[in-house]
């Protein structure tokens, strides 16, 4: 049963993630503000981290401290990829749909792969077909996420005349939730790269990731006053589904870090980023299905596009860390 035990806990993640693009996008339709949400999201994981980490801290003999220079990259860490990364994702959820959010950040292996090949952090052999297969994968992703963009094509599902009218997505709403989605997953790219330096700097991860999660709700909270400074109503939660959403919203945020980095010290990055898809899958069916969304071939086929794409850079990333390895065992063995 322990050999499951990674694979059921992603299985349950990707359904976290399903759920929260779900009552997000509930919410956000009866007219809460996305970036409201995104505060009482970070006070939310803030509080529920907070006695935890300490606890954790308070058992440990050697306590790593930040420093100047740990808390500097923290701190942009949390601006660019939590405050930045987050709002850009509620804003585009809100603009576009449940399902193409999900989708859409199924381009964040992709836009990883490109932004640590520009620094220098990942290696390009385009005369290996592990390589080709990187470079291929990633453009098929983001040529799937134009697609999701700019093309809608006939409605499959819930045509307009059977949905209720908030359902419907006008095509410039479509273009500027899927450019928000983009940013969301840049941002969410720059997040991971970062991770490296920070992890140098401190290796206590929960440590960090409570300062993030405490600067990111100060930033989120500057940033929603300076938005929605004249509009008093907004921070005001009105029904259950609001309260609801932002206390899963937050439950999810204080879970994922720790699920997450169990499965990869488990089975390594590839085997968490192959379930992505997954949470898309999920709530396509469930947005479809209750909450009336339509589906367009468009949509459709640029999500299909990015998810094969996802598993090209996969597949290429994996035989290259196979082929790295066989070469660390080959030259650690002795010589005979």
């Amino acid at each position: 049963m322990g050999n499951y035990k990674p694979v059921l806990c992603m299985v349950m993640l990707q359904g976290l993630y399903a759920g929260l693009a779900l009552f997000t996008k509930a919410a956000l339709m009866r007219g809460m503000s996305p970036r409201v949400f995104m505060v009482y999201r970070q006070i939310v994981a803030t509080l529920l981290l907070a006695p935890l980490v300490s606890l954790s801290r308070w058992k440990k003999p050697n306590k790593v401290s930040l420093g100047l220079k740990g808390f500097a990259l923290i701190f942009l860490n949390a601006l660019i990829g939590i405050t930045a990364n987050h709002n850009a994702f509620f804003q585009g959820l809100k603009l576009s749909s449940s399902s193409i959010s999900t989708a859409m950040v199924n381009l964040m292996p992709a836009i990883t792969f490109v932004m640590a090949s520009l620094i220098g952090l990942e290696k390009v052999n385009v005369g290996s077909l592990r390589g080709i297969a990187k470079i291929i994968g990633t453009i098929m992703c983001i040529g799937g996420a134009i697609v999701m963009g700019l093309v809608k094509g006939p409605t499959l599902l819930n045509s307009p005349q059977s949905s209720s009218s908030s359902s419907s997505i006008a095509p410039q709403n479509l273009l500027l939730g899927c450019l928000f989605l983009f940013i969301c997953c840049c941002c969410w790219s720059f997040w991971i790269i970062m991770q490296v330096p920070i992890s140098t700097i401190c290796p206590d991860h929960s440590y960090t990731t409570l300062w993030m999660c405490f600067l990111a709700t100060i930033q989120s909270a500057i940033f929603a006053v300076s938005i929605d400074h004249t509009k008093s109503e907004a921070w005001l939660l009105t029904s259950h589904l609001e309260i609801g959403s932002c206390i899963y919203a937050g439950i999810v945020a204080s879970l994922s870090f720790t699920l997450q980095t169990w499965c990869v010290s488990q089975r390594g990055p590839v085997f968490s980023a192959i379930f992505n898809p997954l949470a898309t899958v999920i709530t396509t069916i469930i947005a479809t299905s209750f909450l009336h969304e339509e589906l367009y071939i468009g949509s459709l086929i640029g999500g299909f596009t990015v998810i094969i794409g996802l598993y090209v850079v996969l597949w290429g990333k994996a035989k290259e860390t196979n082929k790295v390895q066989e070469l660390k065992h080959h030259d650690q063995r002795p010589n005979t």
